[in-house]
């Protein structure tokens, strides 16, 4: 699953890219609201961590404008701002969820493993090929009942084979896509 986190602050970044890829997402950082809005609207995303107080282009701003032009990703608010109100604003301009700083890690993956779940209607969570099941949510691989240990190269490498099942997957299509 990738996750793009949009935080200006150097030190909350670094945490959420290692706390997330300690969890095996893939995590693109922007440190910019204009940053973060070309990056939605270049890549695919699953999830979008936002801070709403950013440089050239607030939080609130980037996520009406997404909303406004049709993108679906769950978007997870990251903020300092913990007035009802900014709550409230933050929600009803398009959020999925609003978590205020400072947090704790396992709340904030327990918010991503709940926004994940819900996804899109025809998103799917889940690849199975005969005894090996892949849950893209939590990021764990169990095949034939035990768990399977795996980097997040291995784990992107072996999703990407599950989603192309009876294909021939040739070298070049494996670097350029995972």
């Amino acid at each position: 699953m990738r996750v793009l986190v949009v935080e200006d602050e150097r030190k909350v970044a670094k945490a959420l890219r290692d706390g997330l890829e300690a969890e095996r997402y893939d995590v693109s950082v922007a440190a910019s609201g204009e940053e973060g809005f070309f990056l939605v609207n270049h890549e695919i995303f699953d999830l979008v961590l936002l801070d709403l107080m950013l440089p050239r282009r607030n939080g609130i701003e980037v996520l009406t404008t997404l909303r406004k032009s049709g993108l679906q990703t769950p978007v997870l608010i990251l903020t300092a701002k913990d007035a009802v109100e900014d709550r409230v604003h933050g929600l009803d301009s398009g959020a999925d969820d609003y978590l205020v700083k400072p947090f704790a890690i396992p709340e904030l993956l327990a918010r991503i493993r709940a926004l994940l779940r819900r996804g899109r209607p025809n998103q799917v969570l889940k690849l199975q090929q005969d005894d090996l099941v892949m849950d893209l949510v939590t990021r764990k691989v169990v095949r034939g009942g035990r768990p399977l240990e795996l980097t997040l190269k291995e784990f992107e490498m072996l999703e990407y084979l599950l989603r192309h099942v009876g294909r021939v997957v040739s070298r070049e299509m494996l670097a350029r896509d995972v």
